[in-house]
């Protein structure tokens, strides 16, 4: 019967049914068939796996993130960085990468910084002469970045999961999120050289003062809600509330790019992403609650105890095995299915959940940009009025270069624990 249910799941999730509905389905049937358990316990266990404060800073944060899409603050972070760096060779395509990272320290969303970024930067670099195939695949690339440089939702929920500090998670995945952005950096280096690709406009001192004029509003924004956190000033969900008053009052108040009649647009935009969130979240544990019920945790550990000996085969067949996931299955539900199987591995590898948290969030990142489910590529088909195959394939060399930085991330830890060592001493 299990098997059947497993079957009936992959089938529905290859006909495109929603994953939230998929994963709660097979939870029903599950529950139902083959623990055999009332199914009036379901509304319970999908209660309690939403019914933690740490949800707040989630929902906070995707409303942050919706303020300052819809307002000019992105725009005027993206001008920074062009006028800083747009008139070196390569420069501009160094300021689209700076300006995916440094919006993604923002709004802590993919998503939102492939929209927020890439409807700026795509034009301005083939306007100014790259490659339309290099400029769509660096900014939806470095879009993904996302959700991998504090402050993100994934690592959030992952810390909910696995019952790790969210301060060091954040810590954790400074690191990693540097690292990738400095090897985009040096690729597009590289190819202006090669192809040539010149400054788009001259130095202007004036032109710089002006433009960190206009947007110190949102470069101090990380500084206040980053800095906060790692100075314990505040926790987490308070950062992600002070995240949105601060988008709030810069846009209405400073920036009046918004008004107060564009605020319902907002609202309803953020509770649509964060109601199927909240949902996707619900029905993931109540599969998870039904697998640690069964115990299929520990067997599945004994399992692979048998078969893995060594710590390195672990993580490639992990890195493997998450690759595959990320092109079918979203990121949430990967963390909160997955995490409780693979906790007891960890331990016995002695694989700090940090760390494997983010190998995770990288191997998704990659999956933000392969098919069939690779939210990014519809974003950034929608930006240029591509085909998605187009953008697909514009991403290429980038994934090759996502698969090489994540190979240093799993097998060299420092790159994500140093920084979260000698912070927390």
């Amino acid at each position: 019967m299990s098997a059947l249910i497993v079957i009936v799941m992959f089938l529905l999730l290859f006909c495109g049914v929603p994953i939230a509905v998929v994963v709660g389905l097979t939870a029903i049937l599950l529950i139902k068939f083959v623990a055999q358990i009332p199914l009036l316990a379901l509304p319970q266990v999908m209660f309690s796996g939403i019914d933690t404060t740490l949800l707040l800073a989630v929902l906070f944060f995707i409303f942050a993130g919706n303020i300052m899409s819809e307002g000019v603050l992105a725009k005027r972070l993206v001008n920074v960085g062009k006028t800083l760096l747009g008139w070196q060779r390569g420069g501009l395509a160094v300021a689209g990468v700076l300006a995916c990272m440094f919006f993604a320290a923002i709004s802590g969303s993919s998503t939102a910084t492939v929209i927020a970024v890439g409807g700026i930067m795509i034009p301005a670099l083939t306007k100014s002469g790259y490659h339309q195939n290099f400029s769509t695949g660096l900014i939806t690339s470095a879009g993904s970045l996302g959700i991998l440089i504090p402050p993100s939702v994934p690592m959030i929920i992952w810390a909910l999961v696995m019952n790790v500090s969210i301060t060091k998670q954040f810590i954790a995945g400074v690191g990693p999120g540097i690292l990738i952005g400095a090897i985009f950096i040096g690729y597009s280096y590289y190819l202006a050289r090669v192809n040539g690709w010149k400054g788009s406009s001259k130095f202007s001192s004036k032109e710089v003062f002006q433009a960190l004029k206009q947007g110190i509003w949102g470069l101090s924004l990380p500084v206040i809600v980053l800095g906060g956190i790692y100075a314990g000033v505040f926790t987490p969900t308070e950062a992600s509330a002070v995240a949105v008053v601060y988008a709030l009052v810069i846009e209405l108040f400073i920036h009046r790019s918004l008004t107060f009649q564009d605020l319902p647009k907002v609202i309803l935009n953020s509770v649509l992403v964060g109601s199927a969130l909240i949902f996707i979240i619900s029905t993931a544990s109540t599969l998870s609650w039904y697998l640690s019920f069964m115990q299929v945790p520990v067997h599945a550990a004994e399992f692979m105890a048998e078969v893995i000996q060594q710590r390195w085969i672990f993580l490639i067949i992990c890195n493997i095995f998450l690759l595959f996931l990320g092109c079918f299955v979203d990121l949430v539900s990967a963390m909160l299915i997955l995490g409780p199987i693979l906790l007891p591995m960890l331990v016995k590898f002695n694989i700090d959940p940090l760390h494997f948290g983010i190998i995770m969030i990288v191997n998704c990142e990659i999956g933000f940009l392969t098919p069939p489910l690779g939210l990014n590529l519809f974003v950034a088909s929608a930006i240029t009025k591509t085909n998605l195959v187009s953008v697909a394939r514009s991403t290429v060399p980038f994934l090759l270069l996502m698969i090489f930085a994540l190979l240093l991330i799993t097998y060299y830890p420092p790159i994500s624990m140093k920084l979260t060592e000698i912070i927390a001493h």
